[in-house]
């Protein structure tokens, strides 16, 4: 099992965003998560493709595209040609679930489904073969900088429960309210990507607070073994 650290730019300064994507480089992150926001789905208004395509030439890091939006069928071509390697949707956020999995597949994408807080592990029964990785939201989607919800910890226990069922298809992300307090317990429940913003990007040194990190995830793995 592996770890990968995911910061969000949804914390990051937009004014030296370049600078902020080269720091948490140079700390060893491999994913970049990039938080897309519409509104309407949850109230705040973030990015678009413009953006992601912008990002796309200034990094070689894997761009994990999380669509908090409604009707996300519209727009998963869009993002994916702007160059998102990855794209989850949200499970609360379509009636045709399958559907919009199965575009973001054709497309070439890794293929994410995600759960917000209230929603329970077992309304995604009849997709978790469609995925390869699972995001759990671990605060409220729309704003950064909240506190981590505990409950998520269970959720992860359940997907990981569930992943030997599907000889192991699909990774577990967590997002929201992830830092130096709660790495050891999400990694030692099953998550494998970690989407951290406030605790990175909000801290004299993001390269640093990347190294940090990815530390006590390495060191929450030796104890599992």
């Amino acid at each position: 099992m592996k770890v990968e650290i995911a910061p969000s730019i949804l914390a990051a300064n937009f004014a030296c965003l370049g600078e902020e994507i080269q720091a948490v480089e140079q700390g060893g992150a491999t994913l970049l998560h990039v938080d897309v926001m519409d509104g309407h789905f949850v109230p705040n208004l973030t990015i678009g493709v413009p953006v992601v395509r912008s990002l796309r030439k200034a990094t070689r890091l894997t761009l994990d595209v999380h669509l908090m939006i409604e009707n996300p069928d519209r727009y998963v071509e869009a993002f994916a040609e702007a160059g998102a390697d990855m794209i989850s949707v949200h499970q609360e956020a379509t009636p045709h679930l399958d559907r919009v999995l199965g575009m973001i597949r054709e497309m070439g994408r890794e293929v994410g489904v995600v759960i917000n807080p209230a929603t329970p592990v077992s309304t995604l029964s009849e997709v978790l073969d469609k995925v390869d990785y699972v995001l759990v939201m671990s605060v409220n989607p729309g704003f950064g900088g909240q506190k981590f919800i505990p409950e998520a910890v269970g959720k992860i226990r359940q997907l990981k429960e569930l992943r030997a069922r599907y000889n192991d298809g699909f990774r577990i992300e967590v997002d929201g309210g992830i830092g130096p307090e709660n790495v050891s317990e999400v990694v030692r429940a099953g998550a494998e990507l970690l989407v951290a913003g406030t605790s990175i990007f909000h801290t004299p040194d993001p390269a640093e607070a990347v190294r940090r990190l990815k530390h006590l995830a390495s060191e929450a793995l030796a104890q599992k073994v």
